[in-house]
């Protein structure tokens, strides 16, 4: 299939608006109209991982963290960034990444760091502002349940774990058409007045193209009134790192034992244990850090994420316990998540995980 295919369904999932300013993800290398069969699924994209797509046949890697941050001005080889980015255009790979994004929806990196942990009703730790916005337009009755049918399939509606919302209010309209007019009612060149509904409803920005669309589609006039408005309500199912429960509530270092085994990491930096039981636990994979006041604040017993700095452990301040547990350590799954969400997308589409451990941090035990 055509790349394009492949990287547009990963963005229906995970969004490019939704990774952090700092973040690169999207196609770093290639064209979207390439041929592909076969994808090779990492967490980091190395020199060693083109060589392994190069030598099973992939055309395409999928990595979690971008190969680039930022903009390169030489390609002299003298980086590993510049020697992975000409190999793979001359080998014809193309790089895609798929990062902050996929960190940032409910189904991402964070849950599949409570589903190892076994954490239940789990939700996002800092939900993202800025992602929603408000559809208002005036639909004649006759044709006020197709346009909100029309709004609804293509995304529009949907508040948490509800679906179809809208706020509907009757009122009359009017309008009068030119001589190049051709209305849907009335007469060219006399007002009329037609009784309409005022249909209200919200969406993610990113798909306000297709919800324009099928509005434009389903309604009956030859111009179509809307108003479109940005909100800064919180997105409840998309932010920053997870909050969630153990089952039954166990001592901190029973806690850290279970980290330990299910993350598969061979240490966990630590602040000190407060000799509490751990029911709440926050998570963040990669560089958490910026989430233990928002941690904190709701009630975390435990905050698992990694990166932090000798200075940045005080900040526990005794009212949480902090557990690094390594960056490659809390983003490890990753990669079997991407896999599993290509696989059953695509089930005879050919892809396959890394045999190249990324990690550049080794321990001396």
């Amino acid at each position: 299939m055509k790349l394009s295919a492949l990287t547009a369904y990963l963005e229906s999932l995970a969004p490019l608006n939704y990774q952090e300013d700092y973040d690169n993800s999207g196609l770093i290398v290639g064209n979207p109209d390439q041929e592909v069969s076969q994808a090779l699924v990492s967490l980091d994209c190395t020199e060693a991982v083109v060589d392994e797509a190069i030598a099973t046949g992939c055309q395409v890697i999928i990595s979690h963290h971008p190969i680039v941050f930022k903009g390169l001005k030489k390609f002299n080889g003298k980086t590993y960034v510049e020697r992975v980015v000409e190999k793979a255009i001359r080998k014809g790979i193309a790089i895609y990444a798929i990062h902050t994004n996929l960190d940032s929806i409910m189904t991402g990196v964070n849950a599949r760091i409570c589903e190892t942990l076994g954490l239940k009703n789990t939700r996002i730790l800092l939900p993202k502002h800025n992602l929603i916005k408000k559809l208002v337009t005036y639909v004649p009755l006759s044709h006020a349940d197709a346009v909100r049918d029309a709004l609804f399939n293509a995304g529009a509606g949907n508040i948490g774990n509800y679906s179809e919302v809208s706020f509907n209010t009757e009122g009359t309209g009017t309008f009068k058409g030119n001589e190049a007019a051709n209305p849907y009612v009335g007469e060219v060149g006399k007002r009329h007045k037609e009784n309409e509904v005022r249909i209200e409803t919200v969406y993610p920005a990113n798909l306000e193209s297709k919800i324009l669309m099928a509005l434009i589609l389903a309604h009956p006039y030859e111009e179509v009134a809307y108003d479109l408005y940005n909100l800064t309500n919180q997105h409840q199912q998309v932010g920053s790192g997870m909050i969630g429960e153990l089952e039954i509530p166990i001592n901190e270092e029973s806690f850290l034992f279970h980290v330990k085994d299910k993350m598969r990491t061979h240490v966990i930096r630590h602040t000190k244990l407060l000799g509490k039981h751990v029911k709440k636990v926050a998570v963040c994979g990669g560089s958490g850090g910026f989430l233990l006041k928002h941690a904190i604040a709701a009630g975390a017993d435990v905050f698992i994420t990694a990166d932090y700095k000798y200075h940045e452990f005080f900040d526990a301040e005794g009212k949480i316990v902090i557990a690094d547990i390594g960056h490659f350590e809390s983003e490890q799954f990753t990669q079997q998540l991407l896999y599993e969400i290509i696989r059953k997308k695509f089930p005879i589409f050919a892809v396959r995980l890394t045999e190249v451990n990324t990690n550049p941090v080794k321990y001396f035990i």
